[in-house]
């Protein structure tokens, strides 16, 4: 017989490096889930991905067990990290924190295509395009 499924919980931690304090703790803890079980396991899986934000989800089923889910990291942290930017501008459409290319914006939006709601990659290129755009990043 299946188990049957009592929650799912979305989170964003960053790889390798979940603890219990909040908001992991409390999310977790008003479903029953065992917090130092979920931090051991997320920070096995993720340990290659230290420091970048990892979006999961937490299937809580009645007998307290969980499976877990990983996506891909946010598209501004993909951007961030391939062009080795700190942060985007705090006004976009005047001062520029860098340039993209269309072999990186490319790269980009395959890695992050299958958690689009998408399939057609001329698409997901727009969609980072886009997040490129309101961080400050010109697209060349």
């Amino acid at each position: 017989m299946a188990k049957q499924l009592m929650a799912k919980v979305k989170l964003m931690c960053p790889g390798g490096g979940a603890n219990p304090a909040p908001p992991v703790g409390p999310a977790l803890s008003q479903h029953g889930v065992n917090i130092g079980d979920f931090v051991k396991r997320f920070n096995a899986d993720t340990a290659k991905n230290k420091g970048m934000l990892i979006p999961v989800i937490v299937s809580v089923y009645r007998d307290k067990s969980f499976d877990l889910a990983y996506k891909k990291p946010p598209v501004s942290a993909l951007i961030k990290q391939e062009l080795g930017l700190e942060s985007g501008s705090g006004v976009p459409n005047k001062d520029k924190v860098g340039k993209m290319t269309q072999a990186q914006l490319k790269k980009i939006a395959e890695l992050k295509l299958p958690d689009l709601n998408t399939t057609n990659l001329d698409a997901a290129c727009r969609l980072v395009a886009g997040t490129a755009r309101s961080m400050g990043v010109d697209v060349e």
